[in-house]
């Protein structure tokens, strides 16, 4: 199969594209330092002629704004579909995140928004959702420079995101179904209690302070929504091998 990857370059990207090398397939990778912007379409039709399929794991970064989010995710949307479409793409796959059903907010707001325009577009389509990334909480401690950091009361079960990657390709691979089954990790966590692994593994001193957000945001993180259902697949590899793996760069 020829599988363009947007986002290819990012955190799961990256795996997704090895992932599917691995695999055989023939990669495409959209992003700008490739030459092709999905938030304005420049070189997407011309990057997507002859591929079999989609897969989206791009993303607006860590900003919590509802609307920047939304914005984001429509128009890159709207862009990807557009180009498929007009040269034939058979199947779109996007990546989105587990028990955000009741969580419009923030940038969980964005990737509902994403749904729908996938669910609705001309394009058959696979929404394959995952839990957070067993990289998420390096990616806050990394805005956070001080003595002290704050980390949101969130209930979460983290897969590794190379798992993430090698599910989107097997999703791919599989045709279009609409919703594929989520994919979690293999543990419960507390966002908090991995960061104060992480430092800690690091060698760092910095603490890190648990905080309850207000509003459906904080509600949502703090519910155990975002740990998935009983029906998830159960990625394999936990947090604490995740830190002492070669993926955990420090």
């Amino acid at each position: 199969m020829r599988i363009a990857v947007a986002g290819g370059t990012g955190v799961v990207g990256r795996h997704v594209v090895s992932a599917a090398t691995d695999a055989g397939h023939d990669v495409v990778v959209l992003a700008r330092s490739r030459g092709v912007d999905v938030l304005t379409g420049a070189g997407l039709v011309e990057a997507l002629h002859g591929a079999d399929a989609v897969i989206d794991a791009s993303n607006s970064g860590t900003t919590l704004s509802a609307k920047t989010a939304t914005a984001f995710f429509e128009s890159a949307t709207a862009n990807l579909l557009d180009a498929e479409r007009r040269v034939g793409v058979g199947h779109h796959v996007a990546l989105s995140i587990v028990g955000i059903d009741d969580i419009d907010a923030s940038y969980y707001a964005g990737k509902l928004a994403q749904e729908r325009a996938v669910a609705a577009g001309p394009v058959p389509f696979t929404i394959a959702r995952a839990g957070q990334f067993h990289e998420f909480a390096g990616q806050l401690l990394s805005g956070m420079r001080g003595p002290v950091a704050l980390m949101p009361r969130l209930l979460m079960r983290p897969v590794a995101a190379r798992e993430v990657g090698a599910h989107l390709v097997r999703a791919a691979e599989g045709g279009a179904v609409g919703r594929a089954r989520d994919l979690v990790g293999p543990r419960d966590e507390v966002l908090a209690d991995a960061a104060r692994r992480q430092l800690a593994f690091d060698g760092s001193r910095q603490r890190v302070l648990q905080v309850r957000l207000p509003g459906a945001y904080g509600r949502g993180l703090a519910s155990g929504s975002l740990r998935g259902g009983p029906d998830a697949i159960r990625g394999t590899q936990t947090f604490d091998e995740w830190l002492r793996s070669a993926d955990h760069s420090h």
